[in-house]
């Protein structure tokens, strides 16, 4: 804009002749017309007046080949250097990641970037002002909501010689983007990206009285799980927690884990596959990268005696979802707000229960894990 008000100047003093043509020919001269002579606010809609000829009013392009200067400024030998920046290093308007809290309330963040919306003073945008010529820095070409998050990370950018009192930012070198069309885990650069849900046991129990199979979760004694102690049935629920449980996240953020038993085949499931039971636990985690302890999943009674004979004699397997809510408000979720499944366990024979020994049982155990 410093060049353009120069250029103004000029044209105002009237310091051209009347002749129209790029090549100053004697054209009919019809002031206000294209390439005509002109004063300020004489030109015919369209045009503005620019050294003294009216020219379509076009903003001039930024930086075209020799950084720090205006291309039309710099051909018509003005030599006026160009302020503002890149415009390929602008953005849309980004806001810092929102809040939301423990509390379930939502909010802004503490902390607000200074600067202008062209150059803001966190991310040393490209073209944009620098004291120090020759100083390196962090810069971040993105959205303000991925910046060093999964595998985002800032670039480096050198203040390059500008004018005789100030530098300015040259190009964000290695800087790492979301990978675009991706919505989760690491590549999509938001505050989640994966977390670990470890469950101490994860065995079921099933009980058969009068040709019916009854599904009924077990309690830990001496760190192995035993099925409980019935004398009626259907069975009562039994009256200890099924499974301490805990949760490793790289994201602060309220979460839901459930754990839903299917009677099917985990490498195969299927929508139809029957449920015999589901526990879920939810807390807020609290810091992230730190293994913390959730309420314990309760103890259950199957609702279905068909669906856990099936369990019992055609095999089974266990579902692990997740649906939460990250600090910065990143929703954690599958398809259309369900609950996101992120591993199945398959389940050992039941004879495993018995006969731990079997070749078919040497990987079997009480507890297990997944990554989401």
């Amino acid at each position: 804009m410093v060049g353009l008000r120069g250029l103004w100047w000029m044209a105002a003093l009237g310091l051209v002749g009347c002749s129209c043509g790029p090549d100053g020919g004697t054209s009919p001269c019809r002031i206000g017309s294209v390439d005509c002579s002109c004063d300020m606010g004489t030109c015919e809609s369209g045009l503005v007046c620019v050294s003294g000829r009216c020219v379509a009013d076009t903003p001039p392009p930024m930086d075209a080949g020799v950084p720090g200067f205006d291309a039309t400024v710099r051909d018509a030998g003005g030599g006026i250097p160009d302020v503002g920046p890149n415009p390929d290093a602008f953005f849309a308007d980004d806001p810092p990641p929102m809040e939301c809290r423990e509390d379930g309330t939502m909010g802004a963040p503490a902390e607000v970037p200074g600067g202008t919306p062209d150059c803001p003073d966190d991310k040393n945008r490209e073209g944009c002002r620098c004291n120090t010529v020759g100083e390196t820095a962090p810069c971040w070409p993105g959205l303000r909501v991925n910046r060093n998050r999964g595998i985002c990370r800032d670039g480096t950018t050198t203040c390059e010689e500008f004018d005789e009192f100030t530098g300015r930012w040259g190009a964000c070198r290695g800087a790492v983007l979301p990978t675009e069309g991706v919505d989760l885990g690491p590549e999509a650069c938001t505050c989640f990206s994966m977390g670990r849900w470890e469950i101490a046991n994860l065995s079921p129990c099933f009980i058969e009285s009068s040709g019916r199979i009854y599904a009924v979760s077990t309690i830990v004694e001496g760190g192995s799980a035993r099925c409980p102690s019935v004398s009626s049935v259907p069975p009562p629920l039994p009256s200890s927690d099924w499974s301490t449980d805990a949760l490793t996240v790289d994201c602060e953020g309220r979460f839901e884990l459930c754990y839903t038993l299917k009677a099917g085949n985990a490498d195969a499931p299927s929508d139809t596959d029957c449920v015999v039971a589901e526990v879920c636990t939810e807390a807020w985690y609290a810091e992230r990268g730190v293994r913390q302890e959730l309420p314990n999943l309760p103890a259950w009674t199957g609702a279905s005696t068909t669906c856990a004979r099936q369990f019992r004699d055609s095999g089974g397997y266990g579902e692990m979802s997740v649906r939460g809510l990250s600090v910065e408000c990143d929703p954690i979720e599958g398809d259309g707000g369900a609950r996101y499944v992120f591993n199945r366990v398959n389940y050992c024979p039941i004879r495993c229960n018995e006969m731990p020994s079997l070749p078919e049982c040497a990987s079997c155990m009480m507890g297990g894990s997944g990554s989401f």
